[in-house]
């Protein structure tokens, strides 16, 4: 029993190492405190989104190789990860431990953490997700406890915690449209567990799925000695995973905490190497037509989200993706939503999708100019990227400079003028602000001087801005800075990006073909 009481001590400061190591990485991605730290590294460890991400992908990223890592001590002991080192689990644990404290009558507790068939929604969840996945359709972070955790961190519980920390005390943070929702999400399955304790341990994540179904393989699990066992019970009062070890134990729910073998009075249950298949329920219990339901459920979420407005010649002029980002549907097979980018991005240009990609793109980060714009000189969004979505790419690659210098510059969009709301060509007053601060050189805005009579019989002179294609990069920033507020009468599209030959600017072959329209131009 001392043993175990060490072991319990030794999980409890692995729990708290590993939640405050996960913490500090999250804080520490950003522009000031970057400095090489490896922040991808939880999410690089989850072997769900390897799996996920290479099914969808046909290819593995090679920093998700580090996944494999966590595959040894599942199959050895079983789910250590969900109770030892996931970050959102240990959260629940937290929670749960808070609120089970508050329980009146210990036969509550028992049956709160007794199994129900509701359990194997998450493996249904599983199962849909990776046959979105065979499709293409990376939607596996939308549910997975690490791209969920980090999401919620970057855009909801950081933007919170900065209204009442100055941000001279603390890492200045961003506001990110319908991080709201992220965050009321967040206090739902938190706030769940007054209802079922870890719900969303037990209930909905892919990733405990995942790991408990490798468990069935586990060498090490717990055993129970039916002549010890008196039937009390009480094994179940603390038990995490909800995995029975009263009776026969399910393997692919237990967490491996080690509560029950504490909390049992006759010594009956013990950890053991291979111990008995008759006093265990080794694989999980999925329904065969549950399961198929969900594969339908996963092809049919591709093909609804596939044609709900993401395509590659008909979606939205918003969606702008960073520098560097693969092609659109190479992108949404490879995005898992985690939202690191958004976190390292050091002018808030990034944002969170709400459906302005489709609903296959929800939570993938596009580029709003009104918040912001994108640094010539960084490349940090595609460092920080854990599955290659976003590619990394050099400065000078990303300007087009030295080797690159025949190729190009990453181009993001194309910046058109709305006549109508441009200052100068609209309401005859001067401003030449998107010239002024266009960042290329030369520059992508230039103007032209004109005179004017107004009705008045009185003359002026204006400065009429123009763009010129070949040299737009899309940046954002001419946008970002124009005076009228509300809508900007400068505005960037995705027509001409780099990674999509379907959205070239002009017919004849791309923005290289806008040159000939340079002579024009005054010198």
């Amino acid at each position: 029993m001392n043993n175990l009481l060490k072991l319990r001590n030794v999980r409890r400061v692995a729990q708290v190492f590993f939640f405050s190591l996960f913490l500090f990485f999250v804080v520490v991605t950003d522009l000031r405190y970057l400095k090489g730290y490896p922040v991808s590294l939880f999410l690089e460890l989850d072997p769900l989104v390897a799996l996920a991400a290479a099914i969808a992908t046909h290819a593995i990223y090679k920093g998700l190789l580090w996944s494999l890592v966590l595959l040894v001590p599942t199959l050895l002991l079983g789910r250590i990860f969900c109770n030892w080192i996931c970050p959102y689990g240990i959260l629940h644990h937290f929670i749960g431990w808070l609120i089970g404290k508050g329980r009146a009558e210990e036969r509550d507790r028992i049956e709160a953490n007794r199994y129900r068939s509701l359990y194997s929604v998450k493996y249904l969840i599983l199962i849909a997700m990776l046959l979105g996945a065979v499709f293409g359709s990376l939607q596996i972070g939308l549910l997975d406890p690490i791209c969920l955790f980090h999401r919620s961190m970057t855009t909801a519980i950081l933007p919170a915690i900065n209204l009442l920390v100055p941000s001279s005390v603390y890492a200045k943070q961003f506001f990110f449209a319908g991080g709201w929702v992220i965050g009321f999400l967040l206090l739902v399955l938190v706030g769940m567990n007054v209802v079922i304790p870890r719900f969303f341990c037990r209930v909905l994540c892919p990733l405990g799925a995942f790991l408990g179904s490798l468990s069935a393989a586990a060498l090490w699990r717990i055993d129970r000695d039916p002549h010890k066992c008196v039937d009390c019970d009480l094994c179940l009062k603390n038990c995490e995973g909800a995995s029975d070890p009263h009776t026969q134990l399910r393997k692919s729910e237990c967490f491996v905490c080690f509560n029950c073998i504490e909390d049992c009075p006759e010594d009956a249950l013990s950890f053991k190497f291979m111990p008995s298949l008759e006093r265990e329920i080794t694989a999980p219990v999925v329904p065969a037509r549950r399961a198929l339901l969900a594969s339908l459920v996963g092809v049919g979420f591709f093909a609804f989200g596939r044609s709900s407005g993401a395509s590659d010649r008909n979606y939205s002029r918003k969606v702008i993706r960073p520098p560097g980002s693969l092609e659109e549907k190479q992108f949404l097979g490879s995005c898992i939503k985690c939202d690191q980018c958004i976190r390292v991005c050091p002018t808030d240009v990034l944002q969170p999708t709400l459906l302005e990609a489709g609903l296959e793109g929800v939570w993938t980060p596009i580029l709003n100019m009104k918040l912001g714009y994108c640094e010539l000189n960084c490349t940090l969004c595609g460092q920080v990227c854990p599955t290659g979505a976003i590619q990394r790419i050099s400065i000078e690659e990303k300007n087009g400079l030295g080797g690159f210098a025949r190729q190009g510059p990453v181009r993001l969009g194309t910046a058109f003028f709305d006549l109508g709301r441009c200052l100068p060509w609209s309401m005859e007053t001067p401003c030449v602000v998107c010239e002024e601060v266009c960042p290329v050189s030369p520059k992508a805005i230039y103007s032209r001087e004109v005179t004017i009579t107004r009705r008045d019989g009185k003359e002026t002179t204006l400065r009429r801005p123009y763009v010129e294609p070949s040299l737009c990069t899309g940046c954002g920033i001419c946008e970002h800075e124009c005076p009228v507020a509300d809508e900007a009468a400068i505005r960037v599209s995705p027509i001409g990006e780099t990674r999509s030959r379907d959205r070239r600017l002009l017919l004849d072959g791309g923005v290289s073909g806008a040159a000939g329209a340079t002579a024009a131009r005054p010198r």
